[in-house]
């Protein structure tokens, strides 16, 4: 496949990139200053040029409570580019998979949300992500596949992962919220996910619209932010990692301009039926990404730098 891909530095797009070279694939990465996703007339170029099989729409803007002082620039890039994009993939003729977000629920329900379930985001960025859901389906309904993932962390960008293992040199006990439970996903599976899906849409004989439409993608298995915390504390202790006690705390304790849903877990039944995607275990996953960042930090403190 020839995958172009929104975006050149986030952990989708990154993971993607890698996780494509290795499979065969050829990973166009498209962003800055080529494309402009506040400028929805610089799209379409960029993406013709690229001559993709498939077009993957994963840059997006992400902070979440920055969000709420900067909804022009949130609804532009999150929900106007993201119609931009589709209608681009629809000229070209290819399949688009678009990534969406567990926050465009409000996170009342005391189960996994399911793709029927009634979306009611709570705060600007998810309201932002659901308008992009919409106008990709509005654009380009007959092959668009949006997924909803939730949690992200891997090896690159910023993450909580990261922050964790960080903080875990500066403090012997870190605090962290306890009542909010959601699916931690490896975007490196979740690049994996996004692979099996276009070859899926791409070898089918026939078009099957089963195999659209929106869909949940998480990694098996829940957590809390403190359980988070802590599995990535024991992976990285029993490496000889940074490692710290974490300290259970209600989410009033920690105030965001924000509102994070208190349930973000996602129903991924759904994905398994249509495409046969089931993303591993979350506490498999996490083991493989902190163990890698501990030999990358390992690796640029004997370079004199550190990244942790």
């Amino acid at each position: 496949m020839r995958i172009a891909v929104t975006g050149k530095v986030g952990q989708v797009v990154t993971s993607l990139a890698e996780r494509g070279v290795q499979g065969g694939h050829e990973v166009v990465t498209i962003g800055r200053p080529e494309v402009d996703l506040a400028d929805p007339s610089s799209i379409y170029e960029p993406l013709r040029a690229a001559a993709p099989d498939v077009v993957v729409s994963a840059a997006a803007y992400t902070a979440v409570d920055r969000a709420e002082s900067e909804r022009d620039l949130a609804y532009a890039i999150n929900g106007v580019a993201a119609g931009a994009i589709a209608d681009a993939a629809y000229r070209l003729g290819v399949p688009l998979i678009h990534i969406s977000t567990d926050y465009v629920f409000d996170g009342r329900l005391d189960r996994p949300y399911t793709e029927q379930d009634q979306t009611r985001p709570t705060g600007l960025y998810g309201a932002s992500k659901l308008a992009g859901e919409e106008a990709v389906l509005a654009a380009y309904p007959r092959n668009s596949v949006i997924l909803r993932t939730a949690w992200v962390y891997s090896p690159f960008g910023n993450n909580f992962v990261k922050t964790m293992l960080r903080l875990a040199t500066q403090h012997a006990e870190v605090s962290v919220v306890d009542d909010q439970r959601g699916n931690p996903t490896s975007a490196l599976s979740i690049a994996d996910g996004i692979l099996q899906i276009a070859d899926n849409i791409l070898s089918e004989a026939d078009y099957n619209p089963a195999l659209r439409g929106v869909f949940h993608m998480t990694a098996d298995g829940e957590a809390s932010w403190a359980d988070f915390a802590q599995a990535i504390f024991e992976v990285s202790a029993a490496a000889g990692g940074p490692s710290a006690v974490v300290k259970r705390i209600p989410s009033e304790a920690y105030p965001t301009p924000a509102a994070r849903p208190a349930n973000s877990r996602l129903c991924c039944d759904g994905l398994r039926a249509a495409h046969g995607v089931i993303l591993p275990t979350w506490r498999g996953a996490l083991q493989t990404v902190v163990l890698r960042l501990l030999a990358n930090n390992l690796s640029s403190r004997s370079e004199g730098l550190k990244v942790l």
